[in-house]
């Protein structure tokens, strides 16, 4: 047994935690822990699956006088992002995480700890083992692959959970309940690109905006965070006006990210070089207006350079430039049923230019399908008046809050009767595999909930002990008011 772990309640819950911090589960390759829930399962003497994809199922009957209630699922996920420090050495296929507990907290030794779901799997394992609980029918619900695509999920089998309740135990704040969460699609354009000689008389620049925060496109939508591809494209604008070409532009990293960085390489005619490096820095000192403390890194830069290229035609410049600017960023609805709550959203994400085609990518967020559906027809039909082929995913569905949900009720009186006040009722603005689930199993009725965590899929990850114990708590709370 791992010394970090030493004493700490609820100890099956621990005992089980320091057992998988052992076993590779990165995301796509959970072999090893299907493995491992089902041969645990068989010692048990529970009944349990495993599906053609890894996800697994456990079942495990009612205590006595408990064989009425309903049948509840206990969902979590068996992959964990798997992240270290340059400097560690540590090879996730094969060494165990290190657990290090500095007082209240359990954290890894320069990796992720993997809490993010492990502490789901080792609840529901703990909760296999003990016989002495008192509870109706369960079912254990183990999905692979959350973290890079929610795909276990996404294959559930119909018949594959037969519950109609579920607790999702994938949540990081201890005393909210998270009853809602987006779905999410993208939508993407590209132009097909040509290229041009640059005319006699230009130079080359690089223009480059950088030091914005970026972050989350669901979480931080709502934060008013400078969006790098907007910002540089109003500055492309305006130095289109002194006749400046565009061959390349690109920024942005991730679809699921607010742009932090991006830059253009750009030829100028040298005699209005002084006027267009007036209007770069002005355009600079308009954005850090407009962000104000919020984005107080924002630099602004038009720097000359010896790069050569050949330059966009001007038609194409003005398409792109003006579809960009076209695209709307940001919350586009707030929750009538949740204050504070962002409904619907949209990010411009990412922009790449290459030899062939100049791309556009956007994501889309909304906890409503209908509402999903109308900001990527908004964004795509931008796209087609700016002349660029469109295509967009099939992203994964949200989950609509029900405020008159009967496990809600359940779960805000327990811990009513428990703790002595309420939980916070909360939905997030990013993906859960609530929605896929309630896409899968119509009907379900669910919660998500979990111990407090900080610095998830990062090696600063942690995960705070006591909130463990109250969590545990809770869930047993739920199992056993159940009826």
């Amino acid at each position: 047994m791992s010394q970090a772990i030493e004493g700490l309640e609820p100890a099956a819950v621990w005992k089980y935690f320091a057992e998988i911090a052992r076993i590779p589960r990165c995301s796509k390759h959970e072999e090893a822990m299907t493995s491992y829930v089902l041969s645990t399962a068989k010692k048990l003497g529970l009944e349990a699956r495993a599906d053609k994809h890894g996800n697994v199922v456990v079942r495990k009957p009612a205590s006595p006088g408990k064989e009425h209630v309903g049948s509840i699922a206990l969902q979590g996920h068996l992959d964990m992002v798997c992240e270290k420090n340059k400097e560690t050495v540590h090879d996730f296929a094969k060494d165990p995480i290190v657990l290090v507990r500095k007082g209240n907290i359990l954290m890894a030794d320069g990796t992720t700890l993997g809490a993010d779901n492990g502490i789901a799997v080792a609840t529901n394992l703990a909760i296999m083992e003990d016989r002495s609980l008192v509870h109706g029918p369960l079912e254990f619900l183990f999905t692979v692959d959350e973290e890079t695509g929610l795909t276990g999920a996404s294959n559930l089998e119909p018949e594959f959970v037969t519950s109609r309740t579920l607790l999702n135990l994938d949540s990081e704040e201890e005393g909210h309940l998270y009853v809602g969460c987006s779905g999410g699609r993208d939508t993407i354009g590209t132009w097909k690109a040509s290229y041009e000689a640059v005319p006699g008389g230009f130079v080359a620049a690089e223009l480059k905006v950088a030091g914005l925060k970026g972050g989350h496109s669901g979480l931080e939508i709502d934060k008013n965070r400078g969006n790098a591809v907007k910002m540089i494209n109003r500055v492309l604008l305006r130095l289109a006006g002194l006749g400046v070409r565009l061959a390349a532009l690109d920024g942005g990293n991730k679809h699921n990210a607010i742009p932090r960085e991006a830059e253009a390489l750009v030829f100028i005619p040298k005699k209005k070089w002084e006027q267009a490096a007036a209007a770069a820095a002005d355009c600079g000192e308009i954005l850090r207006g407009e962000t104000g403390s919020v984005e107080p890194d924002l630099s602004v830069t038009l720097t000359a350079t010896k790069k050569k290229a050949k330059v966009l035609p001007r038609a194409l410049q003005a398409k792109i430039c003006r579809t960009i600017a076209a695209l709307p960023h940001g919350v586009t609805k707030m929750s009538a049923d949740i204050p504070g709550l962002v409904e619907t959203s949209t990010n411009v994400a990412v922009v790449r230019t290459d030899r062939k085609s100049v791309t556009v990518a956007t994501s889309q967020r909304s906890s409503v399908a209908s509402e999903i559906d109308e900001i990527c027809q908004t964004v795509a039909a931008i796209f087609t008046l700016g002349g660029a082929d469109v295509r967009g995913t099939d992203g994964y569905p949200g989950w609509k809050p029900n405020m008159n949900s009967a496990v809600l009720q359940l779960a805000k009186s327990t811990y009513r009767q428990l703790f002595g006040k309420d939980p916070e009722v909360k939905a997030i603005h990013a993906g859960l595999e609530c929605g896929i689930i309630g896409e899968r199993y119509p009907g379900m009725d669910m919660v998500s909930f979990g111990p407090t965590l900080e610095a998830v899929h990062s090696p600063d990850e942690k995960i705070d002990i006591a909130s463990v114990g109250k969590y545990w708590r809770y869930l047993l709370g739920i199992l056993n008011n159940a009826r």
